[in-house]
């Protein structure tokens, strides 16, 4: 659990807040110097979705998706503004917002809302999307914020609607990264997690052809 590693709930996030200011707002910086690993980490996330998207009464809608802890909008024009009429965009550093009008071109004019918000005080418009993507920033949650987020996803769900987590997962307990100011769950606690949430996991698959310097990643989609 985050709570045996965050000891200040206000400095956790603080921190978090400063670290991203000073980090360059591109591909590279946006990946900590692994922007190589971008159409890897997209052509996978890509072929996860592709399992929900479609034509019949059971597949998820391409109307609108939420891209949380958006950067400067890599996920938004790799991936989800291919498959989805719009997006809307949240991030907690307004630089990197700022730097979306540009990264994105022409294709800007699909994101309809930049919301300049931490996750843990960010409140999705009910029944609003068809796909929330939380990918690479659940680490500067604490459980309970992030359990109350996932809540809150799920109620911005239109039906059919999924929301999927794509994150570092470590091999055992929780770890605190004193340099972001961020955690990295093992899987049985991001699990935990999910439960408490009152989600329930549908599909969940491991990124495959990353470095093997890094932590395993994880896709998970849950409604």
């Amino acid at each position: 659990m985050t709570s045996e590693v965050v000891t200040d709930e206000s400095t956790f996030y603080s921190r978090a807040e400063s670290y991203w200011k000073d980090i360059p707002a591109t591909v590279d910086g946006m990946l900590g110097g692994y922007g190589h690993i971008s159409s890897i980490d997209v052509n996978g996330s890509k072929k996860f979705l592709q399992n929900f998207l479609g034509d019949g009464p059971d597949k998820t809608g391409i109307q609108r998706a939420l891209d949380c802890g958006a950067g400067i909008g890599r996920i938004t024009k790799r991936l989800l503004l291919p498959l989805f009429k719009t997006v809307d965009m949240v991030d907690v550093t307004e630089c990197f917002l700022e730097k979306a009008q540009s990264f994105l071109g022409e294709e800007r004019r699909r994101v309809e809302n930049y919301f300049c918000c931490g996750l843990q005080d960010f409140n999705p418009e009910p029944n609003h999307y068809d796909v929330v993507w939380i990918q690479w920033v659940i680490g500067h949650l604490t459980d309970e914020h992030l359990a109350e987020f996932l809540r809150r996803c799920q109620k911005g769900l239109r039906p059919n609607g999924i929301i999927v987590i794509k994150d570092n997962v470590a091999y055992e307990g929780v770890i605190l990264d004193d340099v972001d100011s961020s955690v990295c769950r093992e899987l049985s606690v991001l699990h935990d997690v999910i439960e408490k949430a009152g989600l329930k996991i549908i599909m969940e698959e491991k990124q495959e052809n990353f470095p093997d310097e890094i932590y395993h990643v994880y896709t998970v989609a849950m409604r």
